[in-house]
């Protein structure tokens, strides 16, 4: 499928004989070479890469830098880095290493570039979630850019399973949001839940990962007001009532994919509260006992709603 200009392709093979100018290696903080795809890297191009690299780092993890690529017959390796030596790596860091990389391209003016699964390897990281972060930061990429030198982005699996998943979840992904709410800012809804001496979360099963007010994005041809009650029963089965609306949060930096605006309402929920739709939870918590992780800006938001409300 195509964004713009840029072409983008998932396939299987080795990220090795991609015909691309660039490879992104997945990478740890001193770039030291190991296993997984950097050890095939450095055994295919040579040591000299992990020599460049090296004299590069350490680097804050998240980032990326550019070397050779030795012997390999790509012009280039793009060393994004996953991990520090702990072995660790999350969402933010992934979501923070694929546009960094893409951003590499970019200053050195590189036309395409192939992408391993980043994370997945020794971070451990699934491959569902992987996916559908890393198609997420390729379209806020090619949406901010007004003339991306990227013309093509493949993304290439080393086994069948990984295949199938970046394949349904990438083309799925961009197909939806370029063609559904392409042309941005995108109008989202959120409902703030009072149910049982709490307020409603739903834990999210996409990215951006952690727990959430109920809501998403306004159909096209849909009110605000159809959309959260949808929304609300969608993913936490409650009948949203008496419900109002309260403040609009419009923050270009509130939603780490692209550039959202919610409308948030106040209401009461009816019925009985159980997970449903794309989330994996749905609890009630108390205003003083919010879950760790929480995505968006919603922990803001519930800290300025229990301060309006008393509570």
């Amino acid at each position: 499928m195509k964004i713009h200009d840029t072409e983008i392709i998932v396939i299987k093979g080795d990220i090795t004989k991609t015909k691309v100018e660039a490879i992104v290696n997945a990478a740890n903080n001193q770039f030291l070479m190991g296993g997984g795809v950097a050890g095939v890297i450095k055994r295919k191009g040579g040591k000299i890469i992990e020599d460049q690299a090296v004299k590069q780092g350490p680097v804050k993890v998240g980032q990326a830098v550019l070397t050779t690529a030795g012997s390999l017959g790509v012009k280039y390796v793009i060393h994004a880095t996953t991990m520090a030596m702990d072995f660790r790596t999350d969402e933010d860091i992934i979501r923070a290493a694929t546009y960094n990389a893409l951003q590499c391209a970019r200053k050195h003016k590189i036309s395409s570039i192939a992408f391993c699964a980043l994370g997945c390897g020794v971070g451990g990281f699934s491959l569902e979630s992987t996916s559908k972060i890393m198609a997420q930061e390729v379209f806020r990429y090619l949406k901010e850019e007004k003339s991306p030198t990227i013309k093509k982005v493949v993304f290439v699996l080393s086994s069948q399973d990984a295949y199938v998943i970046f394949n349904k979840n990438v083309y799925l992904y961009l197909d939806y949001i370029d063609k559904k709410i392409s042309q941005g800012p995108f109008i989202t809804v959120d409902g703030i839940i009072e149910y049982e001496g709490g307020v409603v979360m739903v834990q999210r099963s996409n990215p951006p990962l952690g727990w959430a007010l109920p809501g998403g994005f306004v159909d096209y041809g849909e009110s605000v007001e159809t959309a959260v009650v949808r929304e609300v029963k969608e993913e936490t089965n409650l009948d949203f009532i008496d419900f109002k609306q309260w403040k609009v949060c419009s923050d270009p930096a509130r939603d780490p994919r692209f550039h959202t605006i919610s409308v948030i309402f106040i209401g009461k929920g009816k019925g009985t509260l159980k997970a449903d739709s794309d989330v994996k939870d749905a609890k009630g918590y108390k205003l003083d006992s919010l879950p760790s992780k929480i995505s968006f800006d919603h922990r803001k938001i519930i800290e300025e709603y229990s301060a309006f409300s008393n509570l």
